[in-house]
């Protein structure tokens, strides 16, 4: 397994809860992507977890959002936006890479549940995990 993750500086380190509690082991800081001339990305933390040999090669990316400005449209078109790029870039570079977007349990039972959001995500076929900050777990992960 390989985790690279993107943290959303402004809420709490969740590295610790993702990386360390579960076994992982930050492989990059930060992991940078070229994708053509002129652009890059620039994902946070890359990790890696030893797992059993029906594990290994899986990859993925992490994509974390807080949700905490006034409008969940908002953070949701914001995130959404960031998501649907940075997939076409891994898809470009690293295709067997694995992309999530983590929002936490609140944001999650009080706007995920609404029609934009779930047709977005059936759309787009987005991968969520759902943690929570307050216990400082990861709670689901939906693919």
């Amino acid at each position: 397994f390989f985790l690279l993750l993107k943290r959303d500086r402004n809420y709490f380190d969740f590295s610790d809860i993702l990386l360390e509690r579960e076994g992982w082991h930050i492989t990059h800081d930060p992991l940078r992507i070229k994708f053509g001339e002129e652009d890059k990305i620039q994902i946070d933390l890359g990790a890696e977890r030893i797992l059993g040999a029906e594990k290994l090669g899986q990859k993925i990316a992490v994509e974390i959002k807080s949700f905490l400005s006034d409008s969940a449209v908002f953070d949701f078109h914001l995130a959404l936006g960031q998501f649907l790029n940075y997939r076409l870039v891994l898809e470009a570079t690293e295709p067997e890479r694995i992309l999530y977007l983590a929002v936490p349990i609140f944001a999650y039972q009080s706007f995920f549940y609404r029609d934009l959001p779930q047709a977005a995500i059936k759309k787009y076929q987005l991968n969520l995990i759902i943690y929570d900050p307050i216990k400082e777990i990861n709670r689901q992960w939906i693919n």
